[in-house]
Parts: structure tokens; C-alpha cells; sequence
């Protein structure tokens, strides 16, 4: 959330504190838009009570200031609403709608709360409305493509207002108060003009001041570039701009006449450059991205970038990086301009270049984390200076700072279908940079989207394998998430997948995920079954590890079936596994889940011997927190015994340890049909993607 005053449609603003000073014209809209803040709605005219925020909507062309409308509005009704403002763009630069999930995460994330990886849309709406219960809020939702987008995130509280940028109205939603912008009266658009141009030019021709508004139809974003011409040709006339505007012909609205002619202004170099910046992802534009697609330096590419930005082709982001955002009203005409000059191949080549940029810059965004790995060290210094990171915090700061331009450019390489093979790198590297910054559950929600991508070129390749790394990642992500019942259909289909790649690592590990869904959903004989067939493929390849870890899993579905004997049987095997691999924390933990199982199935004296025999290689294991609990253990099973003066000496035991043990976050004792640690514990491979050559 903030109060940083921001214009998608190309009109300059400042920060709040001299927005209105900066803000022009709109004096009638204003005041009808704060009017309708007060007026009665429909259900308060019939004696209701209002269900849901009070909607207004600023309806116009892109270019017409209809953005910088909106955050004045939030600026002066600010005030009234103490939970401040959230903004959410509904529309890529391109006219893509934003998918209504990716909304309402982007908004609950500006709560500071977090819903689950692949939520749907339904309970993403119901989080944010009860977010939002009780809140006095404004909600500015730009850029809106449907009603549905904007009633999915509408809260269900009278006392927040909502505040929608669209380009025609929104039939649907009722009650909704709309206000149509045309241009700027004659006076505010001289005045925008002067603000590029000087006062001296406009003062000594009026006139053909007031000529060039009339030209623009007083269109704040055709007046703004109109402005930067001028302001770089300094001895052009104001007169000579209008008639220029005048020969390029009635068939185009006036930012189109404008922008081609600027464009045709640029020196050819600069020319390419600006069309090429309708691939940028997300509209959003770094001095890297646009070295990669024109295939120059990276600081001419910065200079160029400040030049757009001065002559309002662009507009600076603020941020501790460079970086710019193409207004979105221009972004059609790019992708017209550069659809009718350069050819097919071209414009797939610098998108292939952008692309190869964008892996590297997160190979090296990854590798600086890897402090400790000297292949990544070298890796790294064998990389040109420019795409070198001077810090760990520089190269995370980088990552937050690109993720809507990142997940853009995943989500453009996918759907191009041509350059699948750098698309399928990019996934790996987007998510191997991720998870190393911000850790597999912080990046659990944009993990889903990727896995997703990957599964989607995946198929549309007929790569087997890597189908079932990618729905063995989303099957672990919807468990992770309470959606068992998904996630089992997942697992289901990678071993499908698995099975005709005949890959045995993805086999197995489906087969385990089976068993564990079918765990989760209570069960048992299908869990035992399905870890079965798991510890059959390990046996047969001699993994011992995994297999002794199959045995407790086994061991832990019979233990919560019932089945103490085949329980007891399950967890000495799994003890011996763990001997034989001189494995000594996890074969305490294993005498130690059988020493629980002995005690339910009602024989306490072999559940102490048991646990005194896991005390000592608990012991040899140097593992204070599982010697203390196996104490404890022992004290209730003296209890039971009768022998309360034994139990006392070993609960003494167990606080003196526990007392002494010093934090350094051992792992606590399991709990009941947990499996053996560390050796036994699963690996996590919610950031695993096999899908790239060994080099990446």
C-alpha cells in the first residue's frame, strides 16, 4: 500500500505531496466523483442497508489521463479511509486481463497476509473480503478489462470504496457511478505543454499553443509526447508541430499522429530500440532488457532509456534499480509500429536474446548464494562484469524488484511456442533463484504458476520426464496446501508419466507420494500398499536409504491401522537398514518409534528395554532431545510398571538435558508415526525441475 501517485496512461505526476499542484484540470469530474461517495445507492434508497463498497468508475480512452484521475480522487478522499489505499492492475500493457487470482494474491500480499499456492479464485475473493471486514480502505483497481475482475475483488463492507480505471463501462455490477473523460479544457492543456516546453515558447504564440491542444483534442498523453518533442527540438515552433499534426491525417486518433511522428524524429538506432519495446515483459523495461534486445551495451541502452523517458516515451519507476514502464497507451502502437517495420525474424531473435539475458542474470542472480560451492564461484567469475551481482542483497533486491517482469517473461516464452528450449531454461533458473532467495515456502505461490508453465511445454512436447517432475512439484505444493485430493491426482499422473519415460527416480518417488496422500486421506491399506510397491523399486536398485525410510512409512500406516504386529516388524526392519548404513541418529529414532509401537500394542516391558537400547545410541549419537524424550518415555512406562521412584530419576534426567541443551534448533522428538530422522527423512522437492542439460 501507498500514496505514490502513478499514471499508466503516459501523464507525468509527482509524489502526493505536490500531486496537487501537479494535477491539471478535472475540476467538474472531481467533484461529481466525491459527490457520488455521498449519494445515496439504490439499496439505501429502498431501506437497505448497503451490501458491498461503493463503486466508481472513470471510464476513457488509454491517454486520457483516466489513471492520473484516479489517484488525485484517492488523494483528496485519502483521508476518510485510516486503511489506506491498494492498487492492483487488472490488465497487462498489451490488453492481456490479468488472471482475477494473481489480483487478489497481489492484494492480499499489500495486507501483509499470504493464502495458499494454487488457491482458486473463490477462496482467494473470500480471504481478501474477510480482510477487508471491519477495514476503511480504498481499493484502485486500474485498467479493468470485465465487470467479473472487478466483482470478484469488490469487498462486502459498505465502509471501503473502490475506485475502477476502465476503458467503457462495467454492466454487471450494480450500482456502479461512472464518469466519461474527454479531453482537458483548453486552459490545463496549455498549461501541461508549458511544463515540457517552457512558458517563453507558449507566451510569444498562444495561439499556436492553443493550435497544438486543438490538434491533440486536449488528450493529456498525445499533449505529453507533443511536449517532448518540443522540449528536445528547442528552436522548433510550436506552429510548425501543429501542422505537422495536422498532414498526418484524420484516419488516426491524436496520440497516434503524434507518436509516429516523434517516432520518425528518432535517429534510426533509437527508432529500433523504441519498437522493440513491445516485447518487453509486463511492460516493464531495465537498461539489461533493452542492451538484450537490441543487441548493444548496456549503457547505451541506459542513455536511450533516459532519453524516452524525458521526451515521455517512458516513464521511471521509482526504485533502487534503473528500470521504466512503456505507458500503456502506447504499447499498441509499438507493437503495431514493429509489426509493420521489422521482420518476424528479427523480432524473434531479440526476443530470444531478452530471454538468454534473463536466464543468465538469474544463473548469476543464484550462484552469488553459493558462497560455499567453489564450481559457483567459478561459474561466476567466468560471467562478463555486467551481469555480475556485487551481494547476495543486491542480486535479492534485483529478483523482488523484477518478479512481475520475470513471471511476464516465463509466461510470453511459453505461450511464443517457438523457443521452447530457452522457455524450459528460464523456468529452472526462475525457480532454482527464487527458492535460493526467498526460500520454497515465501515462493510457494509463484512456484505453483511456474510448475504450471512447465508442465504446459511439457506436454506440448511430449517430454515425458519432465512432465512428471512438474506434477510431482504441484502434487507436493496442493498437499502441502490441504488439497490432498488434488494432489493424489497429481501423483497419479506423474506415474503415468514416470512409467513411460521409464524413469525410475520419478517412478519411486510418485509411487511414495501415492502412499502418502492416500496417508493423509486416512487411508491405511492403500498408504501400506502403495509404500510397498515403492520399497520393492528401491530394494531391486539397492537404495537403502530410501527403502529404510519406505519401512517406517510402511510401518507408521500399520501403526495407525491398528496393526501393531506388522507395525513392529516394519520399524526393525527399518532399525536394521539403518545399522547396516552406520546410520546412528536414525536408528535410535527407529528403536524409538518401536518402542512407541511396542507400548501400544500393550507390552511395556519390551517398550523399555527397547527405549533404553535407544537411549544409548541415542547417546552415541550425541543427540540430547531424543535422549531426554526416550527418558521421559521410560518415566511413563515406569509409571505404568509401578516403579514411580525410577520414573522420577529419569524424568530428573530428561529436564537436565533438556536444560542444558544448547539452541541450536535440533529437531524435536517426532511425533506418533512419524518417520526416522535424519536419514529417513523425505527430501523436498517442491523447487526440483529436471528439465534442463546438466550445465545450467
Amino acid at each position: 500500500m501507498t500514496d505514490q501517485a502513478v499514471d499508466t496512461d503516459g501523464v507525468e505526476l509527482s509524489e502526493s505531496a505536490s500531486a496537487q499542484s501537479r494535477f491539471l484540470g478535472r475540476t467538474r469530474e472531481l467533484k461529481e466523483l466525491r459527490a457520488d461517495i455521498e449519494r445515496a445507492g439504490l439499496d439505501t434508497l429502498a431501506g437497505k442497508k448497503a451490501p458491498r463498497a461503493r463503486v466508481l468508475l472513470i471510464a476513457g480512452r488509454p491517454g486520457s489521463g483516466r489513471t492520473a484521475l484516479a489517484e488525485e480522487l484517492v488523494r483528496q478522499v485519502g483521508q476518510r479511509y485510516p486503511d489506506g489505499v491498494l492498487r492492483a492492475r487488472l490488465s497487462e500493457p498489451d490488453g492481456t486481463p490479468v488472471p482475477t487470482e494473481a489480483a487478489a494474491r497481489d492484494l492480499l500480499t499489500a495486507l501483509e497476509l499470504t493464502a495458499p499456492a494454487g488457491a482458486g479464485i473463490d477462496d482467494l475473493s473470500a480471504a481478501l473480503r474477510d480482510a477487508l471486514a471491519g477495514r476503511r480502505a480504498i481499493l484502485l483497481l486500474d485498467d479493468a478489462a470485465t465487470a467479473q475482475q472487478v466483482d470478484d475483488l469488490l469487498p462486502d463492507t459498505a465502509d471501503c470504496l473502490a475506485v475502477v480505471v476502465a476503458q467503457g463501462p462495467l454492466t454487471g455490477i450494480s450500482d456502479v457511478r461512472p464518469c466519461t473523460l474527454g479531453g482537458l479544457d483548453t486552459k490545463s492543456a496549455v498549461e501541461l505543454l508549458s511544463r515540457h516546453t517552457g512558458s517563453v515558447r507558449i507566451t510569444v504564440d498562444p495561439r499556436a499553443a492553443e493550435g497544438l491542444v486543438e490538434a491533440c483534442q486536449g488528450q493529456p498523453a498525445a499533449l505529453t509526447l507533443a511536449g517532448g518533442w518540443l522540449a528536445a527540438r528547442p528552436k522548433a515552433a510550436v506552429a510548425d508541430l501543429a501542422k505537422q499534426l495536422r498532414t498526418e491525417g484524420d484516419d488516426a486518433t491524436p496520440l497516434s499522429r503524434v507518436f509516429r511522428l516523434v517516432h520518425r524524429s528518432l535517429p534510426g538506432a533509437a527508432a529500433r530500440i523504441l519498437r522493440l519495446l513491445a516485447l518487453a515483459p509486463a511492460g516493464l523495461v531495465d537498461p539489461h532488457t533493452a542492451s538484450a534486445l537490441a543487441g548493444c551495451s548496456v549503457g547505451s541502452a541506459r542513455t536511450t532509456l533516459d532519453d524516452f523517458a524525458a521526451m515521455g516515451l517512458l516513464r521511471a519507476v521509482e526504485s533502487p534499480l534503473p528500470q521504466y514502464e512503456v505507458p500503456g497507451c502506447l504499447h499498441p502502437l509499438l507493437r503495431t509500429l514493429s509489426g509493420s517495420q521489422d521482420r518476424p525474424a528479427e523480432l524473434q531473435l531479440a526476443r530470444a536474446r531478452m530471454l538468454e539475458r534473463t536466464v543468465r542474470l538469474l544463473q548469476s542472480c543464484r550462484a552469488i548464494t553459493e558462497t560455499d560451492s567453489p564450481q559457483a564461484r567459478e561459474k561466476l567469475l567466468g560471467m562478463p562484469r555486467s551481469l555480475r551481482f556485487p551481494s547476495p542483497r543486491a542480486a535479492a533486491e534485483w529478483l523482488t524488484l523484477g518478479r512481475p517482469a520475470l513471471l511476464a517473461s516465463a509466461r510470453l516464452a511459453v505461450a511464443d511456442g517457438e523457443l521452447d528450449t530457452l522457455a524450459r531454461r528460464l523456468l529452472s533458473q526462475l525457480v532454482r533463484a527464487m527458492v535460493a532467495h526467498f526460500g520454497t515456502q515465501a515462493a510457494a505461490p509463484d512456484l505453483y504458476g511456474i510448475h504450471g508453465l512447465v508442465l504446459d511445454v511439457a506436454e506440448r512436447r511430449d517430454l515425458p520426464r519432465e512432465q512428471a517432475a512438474a506434477l510431482l512439484n504441484l502434487g507436493d505444493l496442493d498437499a502441502r496446501t490441504g488439497r490432498t485430493t488434488d494432489a493424489l491426482a497429481r501423483y497419479r499422473a506423474a506415474l503415468d508419466a514416470g512409467r513411460e519415460a521409464n524413469d525410475p527416480y520419478a517412478t519411486g518417488r510418485a509411487m511414495e507420494s501415492v502412499g502418502g496422500a492416500y496417508l493423509e486421506l486416512a487411508d491405511y491399506d492403500r498408504a501400506a500398499d502403495w509404500f510397498g510397491r515403492a520399497l520393492t523399486e528401491r530394494l531391486a536398485r539397492d537404495e537403502r536409504e530410501d527403502a529404510a525410510r519406505l519401512y517406517g512409512r510402511i510401518a507408521a500406516a500399520h501403526t495407525y491401522a491398528g496393526r501393531y504386529g506388522e507395525a513392529q516388524r516394519g520399524w526393525r526392519a527399518a532399525a536394521a537398514f539403518l545399522r547396516r548404513l552406520d546410520d546412528v541418529a536414525g536408528h535410535a529414532r527407529a528403536l524409538s518409534e518401536l518402542a512407541r509401537v511396542q507400548e501400544y500394542a500393550g507390552r511395556p516391558e519390551e517398550s523399555l528395554r527397547t527405549c533404553q537400547e535407544a537411549v544409548e545410541w541415542a547417546r552415541r549419537a550425541d543427540d540430547a532431545r531424543l535422549q531426554a524424550a526416550l527418558h521421559l518415555r521410560i518415566a511413563d512406562t515406569l509409571d505404568h510398571l509401578g516403579d514411580p521412584t525410577a520414573a522420577g530419576l529419569h524424568r530428573s534426567a530428561a529436564e537436565r538435558m533438556l536444560g542444558e541443551e544448547p539452541q541450536d534448533g535440533t529437531a524435536p522428538e517426532p511425533q506418533d508415526g512419524d518417520t526416522p530422522v535424519p536419514a529417513m527423512e523425505q527430501a523436498d522437492n517442491a523447487c526440483e525441475i529436471r528439465s534442463t542439460s546438466a550445465e545450467d
